[in-house]
């Protein structure tokens, strides 16, 4: 079996078709979970959907249990870039894990990446919902008609910045993210930067930071604000399919 390489351009090597995985994404272990059940064995905490979800839990995305993982014997672990750090996909294969390391940064990104973990690492048939995602997410970029900006943490204030795939989504349903130019990905602003005239609204998704009605819309006294789920604008996976129509259901022009 030739070498196969991910998003990454690590080489992984898979001797057979893993029967045993552990992700360590939601958005991935959603994925998974819903196109190829039967191989997922662990999971984080964080990974809340499917919402029956039955797995060994492995602590979270930022502090895996490795030893852990290793006891459940994978023949894969998936992660991700912007996920999990570097230091935990290191030592996994030091044990001895294969690790699958995926990088999202736009929707197309997202629709390829999910392609090729199916086809070529769990060498899987592509779930329905993933050529229906393609289909819906795949026609030109329109015209935005909003700007918006989307607030992932408060004291202190974190948005969406460039090269995200939350920022790329938007777009894709017309709308514009008011920090796209910001040189940082995630960047740290003053809440005067995010209420202000040229934003028309500020997105408040329940996570990472989980904004509610008394906690977030009670800070923007120019600008209003919506409550939108998180995993709607934030996971790739099956949450492509809803994630359109919600986001056309806001209304914002």
């Amino acid at each position: 079996m030739p070498l196969l390489y991910d998003d990454m351009g690590t080489a992984v090597d898979l001797a057979r078709p893993p029967r045993r995985v552990v992700s360590l994404v939601p958005s991935l272990t959603e994925a998974v979970a819903v196109g190829h059940p039967d191989a997922l064995v662990g999971a984080t905490q964080w990974c809340t959907h499917p919402g029956d979800l039955d797995v060994v839990r492995v602590r979270g995305t930022k502090n895996p249990d490795r030893a852990a993982i290793v006891r459940l014997r994978p023949d894969l672990v998936i992660a991700n870039k912007e996920e999990n750090r570097e230091l935990d996909v290191t030592r996994l294969r030091a044990a001895g894990v294969p690790v699958w390391v995926t990088v999202i940064e736009t929707v197309p990104q997202a629709l390829d990446s999910l392609e090729r973990l199916f086809t070529e690492a769990l060498r899987a048939p592509v779930p329905d919902w993933l050529d229906a995602a393609r289909e819906l997410w795949s026609g030109p970029v329109p015209e935005a008609t909003a700007t918006a900006a989307v607030p992932v943490w408060r004291d202190p204030w974190m948005v969406v910045g460039r090269s995200t795939f939350t920022g790329d989504l938007l777009r894709r349903a017309g709308i514009a993210n008011a920090f796209a130019e910001h040189p940082d990905r995630y960047p740290h602003v003053a809440l005067e930067e995010i209420d202000r005239p040229d934003v028309g609204v500020v997105l408040l998704p329940d996570e990472p930071y989980a904004f509610t009605e008394s906690d977030g819309p009670e800070a923007f006294h120019r600008t209003p604000t919506r409550l939108v789920s998180g995993r709607l604008i934030t996971w790739y996976g099956p949450s492509l399919l809803p994630a359109r129509e919600m986001l056309k259901g806001l209304r914002l022009e």
